[in-house]
């Protein structure tokens, strides 16, 4: 069963995500969900029967994109130099989402 995507969904959501919800913004959502489902609807409803799939947007690959070049590398010791926290080399963060 799929849940519900009202106001209280949305607040729990962002709950979770450690940040809150006015009233007005979680109606907002569920309005501007609502509009997003309408259009995922529309798009189930056409018609891809014999169509092939596109792998690649363009008829010819494009050539522009440039090589990777290094320069200017760093030692980690200097990019460890400011870092407040640090277990093994590596940066050590306060956990953000649950």
């Amino acid at each position: 069963m799929e849940e519900k995507k009202d106001r209280e969904y949305f607040k729990k959501l962002a709950h979770q995500l450690m940040f809150d919800l006015s009233d007005a913004e979680a109606d907002s959502l569920v309005k501007e969900f609502g509009t997003l489902e309408g259009q995922m609807a529309l798009l189930d409803a056409v018609n891809t029967d014999g169509v092939e799939e596109m792998v690649y947007p363009f008829e010819a690959e494009t050539s522009f994109i440039r090589k990777d070049e290094v320069s200017d590398v760093i030692s980690q010791d200097e990019a460890m130099s400011n870092v407040t926290k640090k277990v093994e080399g590596h940066f050590v963060l306060p956990k953000v989402v649950k």
